[in-house]
């Protein structure tokens, strides 16, 4: 037994909670060990770290930040993708018996790892990534409405990022999956730390992702160039302004949710409990309020990446526009109706369940109008192949399937048989990969060399689409099959020797998605290396948005002067028109750089550390530390500063000599 005195040092954390047996866990450890001390080694030989903390850890620039967003994303895909290799490859070997290599609570904390991974730290943060790179720009703005709230945003989902993962080595992730459903997730019967794990993190990183819902919101309505009114806003400002009002929307309630969930579990509260008056159907109805349109967040932004990528390389105006943003707004009020499939079997009558049936139904409406749009465009447009293209093809094929599988669940007969079955996995691996991760990789294709000055290279962006593509397929088509077959979700092994050809063979697809995701990096380093082969002018798209009037790399004022919009597809209309940047440069007024993010946001993670384990010193300490370095910086007026007129005509000068 521990002294009292340890007991309040350390709180519940002991040397039994780091599964030092566990081979798996020790290999990783000690490669993700190797791996981090190999570039703290390489930033301190080449002395960047100056340069990391000044230019990037504490930049208040939306540019630089969608970097980041981006680069944590493509770590956490990696760390998701891990999950997934692992659940398939248990699964095709687990079969009639056999166990296979991975012991069912080893298994359970890994799909609750993957999903929670997936959704909040790849997508999401790539999401607001893009969104960060690219709308100011298309809006005309020299920056987001909170600069200083922007970088605080994005340490705060860093933070979530880290206290989740740290549950692989000190401790255990939860084992109640992605959602964390009661009662299982309750303290009776996850009397460990696996769900508190989940639950701060998820706190942590949906409090940065609120503020940054906020912060765009305010910067559509409020920083737009002169002349741009909203029916001549970009399609894709419009999908990120409904993205970004559902994320103010829902959020909320996901916090609220964890919020007296923690209270069960830290308090003995009654909430979500199965006695003393708890009702665990509370949760799930409160939880998919925000899980659903959760979904819708991540799609509509996409839906207005791959507007802008048709219109572009068909060399025509989006066909449709008006009905485009009606279809946004429809989607953006449906999405809170279609959590109620969840509840189609709850023992309402069928008058019931078909209204609530049908309206779910619906959203495919408006859906189905955009993918019509799309199609219009391309249609007679001289369309170039490039790879922001191919991967908007192969979305408006593979989502087109996804869609109509989401239907299908949307028959309450048809839901009350699916909906544990691997054919839901199916349906929304199919919307969430062939939606928003082709999605993501074109917006990422088609804006690098915006943010970089250079294409990345095409050769290795096709590859890593074809393996996507068909991999996706491989993958989650048997999965359709299995589910029809009534095999439930989550299986850490199974008898029925006849379902094992179909797991293998999507364990085959999980190897060819692997090979698209290194097709990715293999590029992202011929790229790097290449950049003087694959330089580029301001405009290599020859695009029809705000964001390609400007210089590439953009400057940290982004224009150098303000720009009057005369209608939609702003910088189409001013080529036409012979622009020229006038020569009368004027100084421009910017935010300073600023620690008051990164710091706040690393006593946040400590605060969930602490929560996690109990260790009550710390988490006044730090709770207090990280409330007092935000309101310190409330007083801090030395906030920004003026861009002589002469370093603007220099960076002008430059750009003409290097593009001439």
């Amino acid at each position: 037994m521990r002294s009292e005195f340890w007991n309040i040092i350390f709180g519940k954390l002991s040397w039994d909670d780091i599964p030092y047996d566990v081979l798996i866990l020790d290999v990783t450890f000690a490669a993700v060990v190797i791996a981090a001390l190999t570039v703290f080694g390489l930033i301190t030989y080449h002395r960047k770290w100056a340069y990391l903390w000044n230019e990037w850890f504490t930049s208040v620039d939306h540019k630089k930040i969608g970097v980041m967003y981006i680069v944590l994303a493509l770590v956490m895909l990696f760390r998701g993708f891990t999950d997934a290799f692992m659940m398939r490859t248990q699964q095709a070997i687990a079969a009639g018996g056999a166990q296979g290599y991975l012991p069912p609570h080893h298994f359970d904390q890994i799909f609750t790892a993957h999903g929670t991974v997936m959704i909040f730290f790849f997508a999401m943060a790539f999401l607001v990534g893009v969104m960060n790179i690219a709308m100011p720009l298309q809006i005309g703005a020299r920056d987001v409405a909170f600069p200083w709230l922007n970088n605080f945003s994005f340490w705060m989902t860093v933070a979530g990022a880290i206290l989740l993962n740290v549950s692989l080595f000190i401790g255990l992730l939860g084992r109640t999956g992605w959602l964390a459903m009661p009662p299982l997730s309750g303290i009776a019967y996850s009397p460990d730390v696996g769900v508190d794990y989940y639950i701060w993190s998820l706190q942590i990183a949906g409090i940065g992702t609120t503020l940054s819902g906020v912060n765009m919101i305010a910067t559509i309505l409020k920083m737009r160039a002169p002349g741009m009114t909203m029916m001549r806003m970009p399609v894709f400002t419009w999908t990120t302004l409904a993205a970004n009002v559902l994320i103010v929307a829902a959020f909320p309630v996901l916090t609220a949710t964890l919020a007296m969930l923690a209270l069960d579990r830290y308090l003995g509260m009654h909430f979500f409990t199965n006695d003393m008056g708890g009702n665990p159907m509370l949760y799930v109805n409160l939880i998919w309020i925000w899980g659903h349109p959760e979904v819708y967040i991540l799609i509509l932004p996409c839906f207005g990446i791959f507007s802008e990528v048709v219109a572009t390389f068909s060399g025509k105006p989006l066909f449709g526009y008006r009905t485009m943003v009606y279809a946004t707004a429809c989607i953006l009020v449906l999405s809170f109706v279609v959590w109620l499939h969840h509840f189609f079997t709850m023992g309402s009558g069928a008058n019931v369940n078909t209204f609530f049936g049908i309206s779910t139904m619906i959203i495919a409406v408006p859906t189905g109008a955009k993918i019509f749009n799309w199609l219009f465009t391309m249609y007679r447009g001289r369309i170039r192949f490039e790879t922001p293209m191919y991967w908007t093809v192969g979305f408006l094929i593979t989502f087109t399937i996804g869609g109509m599988t989401g239907v299908m669940l949307a028959v309450p007969p048809a839901d009350f048989q699916l909906h544990n079955s691997l054919f839901l996995i199916a349906h929304f691996h199919n919307v969430i990969i062939g939606g928003v991760v082709f999605g993501l990789m074109a917006g990422y294709q088609y804006w690098w060399p915006k943010v970089f000055g250079f294409k990345l290279d095409d050769k290795w962006g096709r590859r890593s689409f074809w393996f996507w593509c068909i991999g996706f397929y491989i993958a989650f088509m048997p999965l359709y099959i299995l589910g029809l077959m009534g095999v439930t979700r989550r299986l850490q092994s199974y008898t029925d020797v006849g379902w094992q050809i179909y797991f293998v063979i999507a364990c085959i697809g999980m190897l060819t998605i692997g090979a698209g995701i290194a097709c990715t990096v293999i590029q992202l380093v011929v790229s790097i290396r290449n950049r003087e082969k694959l330089k580029c002018g301001p405009d290599p798209w020859n695009g029809r948005t705000l964001e390609w009037a400007t210089l590439s790399p953009v400057p940290a004022y982004n224009f150098p002067q303000d720009i009057v919009v005369t209608g939609r597809d702003a910088w189409w209309q001013m080529k036409k028109q012979g622009f020229k940047w006038s020569t009368d440069y004027q100084p421009i007024h910017m935010p300073k750089n600023t620690w008051a993010g990164i710091v706040p946001a690393f006593f946040a993670l400590a605060l969930g550390f602490a929560l996690v384990w109990h260790i009550w010193w710390l988490a006044i300490v730090s709770f207090l530390a990280a409330i007092g370095t935000i309101i310190y910086h409330t007083f801090d007026f030395d906030r920004d500063y003026y861009i002589p007129a002469e370093e603007v005509a220099r960076d002008q000068e430059k750009a003409k000599e290097a593009y001439a």
